[in-house]
């Protein structure tokens, strides 16, 4: 960041209202424009000259594109932290920009409404089929207290692949330094994004993907959670690959799937690719992609039972990963 653009980025009202905004969540240019009450391609050249200074990242999500601010307290270089702080700082001192801030923040609300409403009316399109899923194993509520006592306490840097609604990502938002959701549906990013919005926008982060491709840099994350996500993998060897890619050594996989079943209807009505796996498919998995395995969880239903599987990533494989890419 350079002080000049820095300034330059900052000297708009509309501008410092953007990140204001952004300082609290993480929005779509759409919804920034009905907040600001301007046109999208008027809001687009502000966010454009936000983004080249460096305050504000872009990030497409299908069809739509989100913002979100680039000064986060723990995320920032000096520069700009120093601008978040500034901005802060004239909201608490500027009564004019204030007032200004928070009829920007009742709109907001309005954002936050709409978000709730859609993700009500696709789970109520999707409760019957859910609810029959459901019905054939553990309830959720003893799988997430078994997972969240195996995980313990402190995950550091969380990566939830495959986040579907969010509701991993809200269950261990608190054990976390910072989580990120990763989907390769726009359509569940929303809805994750609709359950996650008020979580500090720097503790939380939604990404867009494919699990096989994960783009995040190597060593990246502490805890990586595929809970329910594998089976739906065509090679979860690759999928597990990349898992250990982006965990850092000692850094742990929690893989929460179905054993081993033969319920066929599975594949054809919830396009599930694997037909869960046996302790010997995981643990040869887990251990070809370079982690040590512990002993799996069993929590029985009727008729299919779930399984929780952990994995330590080791120093040894971490290092051969690494002169693996060196090499490529």
């Amino acid at each position: 960041m350079k002080i000049d653009s820095t300034l330059r980025a900052l000297a708009d009202p509309t501008r410092l209202r953007i990140m204001r905004l952004l300082a609290h969540m993480e929005l779509a240019v759409g919804e920034l424009a009905q907040v600001l009450g301007q046109s999208q391609p008027r809001v687009s050249r502000h966010v454009r000259i936000l983004c080249d200074a460096g305050l504000a990242e872009r990030r497409k999500e299908g069809s739509w594109v989100f913002l979100r601010s680039a000064v986060g307290e723990h995320r920032a270089p000096p520069l700009g932290a120093a601008a978040a702080t500034l901005l802060a700082v004239a909201e608490r001192d500027d009564a004019g920009f204030a007032a200004r801030c928070a009829e920007d923040r009742r709109h907001l609300a309005a954002i936050r409404a709409a978000r709730e409403a859609s993700a009500q009316a696709y789970f109520a399109r999707h409760a019957a089929e859910w609810d029959t899923l459901r019905g054939l194993h553990t309830p959720d509520q003893q799988v997430e207290a078994a997972l969240g006592k195996a995980l313990g306490g402190d995950l550091g840097a969380l990566l939830d692949v495959g986040t579907g609604t969010g509701r991993m990502a809200q269950l261990f938002a608190s054990r976390s330094a910072h989580v990120t959701g990763f989907d390769k549906s726009p359509e569940m990013l929303r809805l994750a994004r609709a359950r996650l919005q008020d979580l500090p926008p720097e503790q939380v982060e939604l990404v867009q993907g494919d699990f096989t491709a994960l783009p995040f840099a190597p060593g990246g994350f502490d805890t990586l959670l595929f809970h329910q996500v594998l089976h739906y993998a065509q090679a979860p060897e690759l999928v597990l690959a990349e898992a250990a890619r982006v965990t850092r050594p000692g850094g742990r996989v929690a893989v929460i799937d179905f054993a081993a079943h033969d319920r066929e209807e599975l594949r054809t009505q919830h396009a599930h690719a694997r037909l869960g796996f046996s302790d010997e498919q995981m643990l040869a998995l887990l251990t070809d992609a370079g982690f040590a395995a512990s002993a799996p969880i069993a929590l029985p239903g009727k008729p299919l039972t779930v399984k929780i599987w952990l994995g330590t990533r080791t120093a040894a494989s971490h290092r051969a990963g690494i002169a693996q890419e060196t090499a490529a």
